[in-house]
């Protein structure tokens, strides 16, 4: 087997990252791998093996891929992943777990290498064909694909599984066996052992030809991508949400194609026809004063104002109250929410008196006054007004003085805390420190 398959997808100064399982289509990836980095001494390698702990073999899978490396002279972690099939099933879970994972630990201008070949292409659209899918779901996987900054390559997708185990005797390499493999009540393994053998013999080529068919739905969706990008692009704002009263007015063929290509951009799986049903009748279609949410994996569907979102699931933080001792030094928020930073450049809050303890809450009631408004709000409505959704509003951190509400840093700041002169500070929200 030659190399041409990495020729045609990498330049000799790439930086790639593969993911090693240890078994044997990632082992052979590796080895020509390096193969290849002897003819291009500039190509950096190195690879990432994803420990799920399923398996009571998982520490020696990991110490085996760490020994290959180490024997071939390829930089090597193990990363640690908990995986949760309550929602999606185990091989759905464990996918996503470890791809999470993986681009996670990118560096800039790497690009991620997988080992999925030939055989694994015509399960997935056999695997696809069962769910119903469409065009998009029927091209099964890319040889490429961008994900945020980086390429996502598997450059063995040509290559059948049986020229990778004559590769791999050839140049006697060592693999490992998951023994899930051998378990037919998942779907791929069933495909695997019991399917795909059948037609192959009777259709030597249906790996092949059904590789062709993906590809070719695979155009069709690139095609479509190109002609609906202007006018999704002029639907989507900045941070991702999508104006959706337009797409009332259209066909539902050309609906659903944009809502697609919507859910795809922010990271969701490809929903069925019947999601996206859902999706317009309960959710664009529901009355103005309702607050629809649609469960999708690990995402949620909502709207607010005639916008769609789609947001993973975000924990209230409406019981968690924080003491800003010190603050000379910047306050962690809970969940990820970034710092609070106090500053002294622009007098936009009075001090604290002496006998008043500085805290920070995510909850706020009652009827409050505003710098810069007329008369006073009730919370709700002052949160209406801004044009806060429901799901952030006890996400925001909330300065207070004892008990009195202070400011909403970038939002707005009551009477009570204004700064009456020069000597004030101000309250930075930022997402890093």
């Amino acid at each position: 087997m030659s190399l041409s398959h990495l020729a045609s997808l990498l330049t000799p100064d790439a930086r790639l990252v593969l993911a090693f399982s240890g078994g044997l289509d990632s082992t052979v990836l590796l080895h020509q791998l390096v193969s290849w980095q002897q003819q291009h001494p500039q190509l950096r390698v190195r690879a990432l093996h994803v420990h799920h702990g399923l398996s009571p073999n998982a520490d020696n899978w990991a110490l085996h891929c760490q020994h290959i490396c180490q024997q071939w002279q390829i930089p090597c972690e193990v990363l640690y992943v908990q995986v949760d099939g309550r929602s999606s099933g185990i091989e759905a879970a464990a996918r996503e777990a470890r791809y999470h994972a993986l681009f996670q630990q990118l560096q800039p201008g790497e690009h991620l290498l997988t080992a999925q070949h030939l055989d694994d292409q015509c399960e997935t659209l056999l695997l696809a064909l069962k769910r119903g899918s469409g065009p998009a779901g029927l091209a099964a996987m890319p040889q490429q694909r961008t994900v945020g900054d980086h390429q996502h390559l598997r450059p063995l997708l040509e290559i059948s599984r049986q020229q990778l185990e004559a590769y791999a005797d050839e140049h006697q390499l060592r693999w490992i066996e998951d023994e899930s493999n051998a378990d037919s009540r998942y779907d791929r393994n069933f495909l695997r052992q019991q399917i795909l053998p059948v037609l192959q013999q009777r259709w030597p080529h249906f790996s092949a030809a059904s590789a062709r068919s993906a590809a070719l739905c695979g155009e069709q969706e690139q095609l479509l991508d190109e002609l609906l990008a202007e006018q999704l692009m002029q639907l989507i704002d900045a941070q991702g949400a999508l104006h959706f009263p337009p797409l009332i007015t259209m066909s539902e063929t050309r609906r659903n194609a944009l809502l697609r290509r919507w859910i795809a951009q922010q990271g969701g799986a490809m929903p069925a026809r019947e999601a996206l049903k859902r999706i317009t009748k309960e959710v664009i279609n529901s009355r103005e004063d309702a607050k629809p949410c649609l469960r999708f994996g690990n995402f949620e569907l909502r709207r607010y104002r005639q916008q769609l979102f789609w947001l993973r699931p975000q924990i209230s933080l409406s019981q968690h109250s924080l003491t800003w001792q010190n603050r000379t030094q910047p306050l962690c928020l809970p969940d990820n929410l970034g710092w609070l930073h106090a500053s002294g450049d622009i007098a936009e809050l009075r001090h604290p008196q002496p006998d008043e303890t500085v805290t920070i809450r995510f909850q706020a009631q009652g009827h409050h006054h505003l710098v810069g408004r007329a008369g006073g709000r009730e919370m709700k409505k002052l949160w209406h007004e801004l044009g806060i959704a429901p799901w952030r509003r006890e996400r925001i951190p909330l300065i207070y003085f004892d008990q009195t509400l202070i400011s909403a840093p970038g939002l707005f700041i009551t009477r009570e805390g204004a700064a009456s002169d020069e000597q004030g500070w101000q309250a930075i929200w930022s997402l890093q420190q």
